[in-house]
């Protein structure tokens, strides 16, 4: 941090209350930001860190309070008041254009014009303040890429560098990790200590702890809309942050206890010399009842593509599979469905749920059939039904008839749950069922998939969250460059086996 708590803030926000229609989303929560400074904003979903930036930003205005740059206080009216003062948003949701260049998404709605009575667009001085914000951010690229064709890391680099065309003082980056590679998130981890010794004060926004612990010069904790405390990094640890966020002692272990028979023996799912489109080599596994079997592996390991031949989007091309029993070979979704297979796809907001619709009518969809009376809804089962889910999940919504585009990522994840639990599977398939969820909600969604596979419903799990891979996991599937590599039982599961596996290293006898 460059600058000294002694001197003004470089922002500060104080007694910040904002109100919706039936709810108190912000209550007089206060937050102070240093030239040169990370701060990591902390909280479960729902506990008010996107309204806080949304007003940071420009987007809402506070009912009540006060925010000041350099000690003196300033008025947002919208979000080019917030550009103007040098206050910069990266949604987790990255606001590019594909179709368009990286010099015209930097420039986008900022763009430099020449001289003259036509006042033309200067594409020339806009690619070569590009190509120099590129540099700044160390992204060897041509201005004239176009954004379609860059990989996500690359995406996030572009978008610091429109931060930074804009002159930046203060950049609020929300969860800006969740869809990267290890390898680009240490090379944004770079970026933002440029940005720290260019005295730019950077406010973090993520749910991984060990980033936070890592990167923050200090945290601060909301909880329910009120602020809770700041942390320095010296005071700063994984339980003390935890039992700040949720009220209460959370240990880091949060993962429900296993049963002493960890693997059932009767199989449920089993997959014989599979040819899973794109794959050089075939698959086979067997996953038993009552069995959660994790996937692991690296981005481009081929697990998300394993999990949609199960599920028929993308069908087999040879090999076969068993389930319960019987022959299975889905060509489509719906025949994985008809058979008790669903899947929960690692991008929910895209592939899992319709998110203006609402909580029951999302929870209905997958057997929208079963609620025909008489060529009518029957609401009332549909209700029911909705209802049942909400209770059995702990789902934190107003009422069903809410849209799920306005409830957290936690709770949007339930409904995604409660739609397919609905329809009682056989196996279900949960791709990155924790991503972009606080720590609060992912030991509920933890403990709620060991109680289903208590039940003997079969889970096949992929995740990138080593911890959770080996927390809550009776065997790991472990996959390389879209080849099986091994699978570890549980009394042989360790961070170690497994990444040398995920890495393609063979395993010492």
């Amino acid at each position: 941090m460059t600058s000294s708590a002694t001197n003004p803030p470089l922002l500060a926000m104080a007694g910040i209350t904002k109100r919706f229609p039936g709810v108190v989303a912000l209550q007089d929560v206060s937050l102070h930001l240093h030239p040169g400074e990370v701060l990591a904003l902390m909280g479960e979903n729902g506990a008010g860190k996107s309204t806080l930036m949304k007003i940071l930003g420009g987007a809402y205005r506070p009912d009540e309070g006060t925010l000041s740059i350099d000690g003196r206080p300033i008025a947002l009216d919208g979000v080019s008041d917030a550009k103007k003062l040098g206050i910069a948003l990266i949604h987790q949701e990255l606001m590019l254009v594909p179709q368009l260049d990286i010099a015209s998404n930097i420039f986008l709605g900022n763009e430099r014009r020449r001289l003259g009575p036509l006042a033309m667009l200067d594409g020339a001085a806009m690619r070569q303040k590009a190509e120099e914000l590129l540099r700044r951010v160390g992204l060897k690229l041509p201005a004239t890429t176009l954004v379609g064709r860059l990989t996500a890391g690359q995406m996030q680099m572009v978008e610091i560098a429109k931060a930074l065309a804009l002159s930046a003082r203060v950049i609020i980056m929300d969860e800006p990790t969740s869809s990267l590679t290890a390898g680009e998130s240490e090379q944004l981890f770079a970026i933002i200590r440029q940005l720290k010794a260019d005295g730019i004060g950077v406010i973090y926004i993520s749910h991984r702890m060990e980033e936070v612990l890592a990167l923050a010069d200090r945290i601060t904790v909301l909880r329910d809309g009120r602020y809770v405390g700041d942390l320095s990094r010296a005071e700063a640890t994984h339980d003390r942050v935890v039992a700040m966020m949720v009220g209460r002692e959370l240990s880091a272990h949060y993962f429900p206890q296993k049963p002493a028979a960890a693997i059932p023996p009767l199989p449920m799912l089993e997959v014989r010399d599979l040819l899973v489109p794109g794959s050089p080599a075939s698959i086979s596994f067997t996953a038993f009842r009552g069995e959660i079997l994790g996937f692991a592996g690296l981005v481009g390991a081929g697990r998300t593509e394993l999990m949609q031949t199960l599920f028929g989007v993308t069908p087999a091309l040879g090999g076969e599979m068993v389930l319960d029993g019987e022959r299975f070979r889905p060509a489509k979704p719906r025949d994985a469905i008809d058979r008790g297979v669903y899947l929960a796809p690692e991008d929910r907001k895209r592939h899992g749920l319709v998110l203006p619709m609402t909580v029951a009518q999302n929870t209905s969809l997958p057997g929208i059939g079963s609620y025909n009376r008489w060529g009518w809804l029957d609401r009332r089962r549909e209700s029911e039904t909705a209802e049942a889910e909400v209770r059995r999940l702990h789902t934190k919504t107003p009422t069903i008839r809410q849209k799920v585009v306005n409830l957290s990522g936690g709770n949007q994840q339930k409904v995604v749950l409660g739609k397919w639990l609905a329809m009682s599977p056989k196996v279900l398939i949960l791709d990155e069922p924790t991503r972009g969820i606080d720590v609060g909600a992912k030991a509920e969604i933890y403990r709620h998939m060991q109680s289903l596979a208590d039940t003997g419903m079969t889970i096949l799990m992929v995740s990138s969250d080593m911890e959770e891979v080996l927390g809550i996991s009776d065997r790991v599937v472990v996959m390389h460059e879209r080849r099986l590599r091994g699978i570890l039982p549980r009394q042989d599961l360790t961070q170690e086996r497994v990444a040398m596996l995920m890495t393609g290293k063979e395993l010492a006898a």
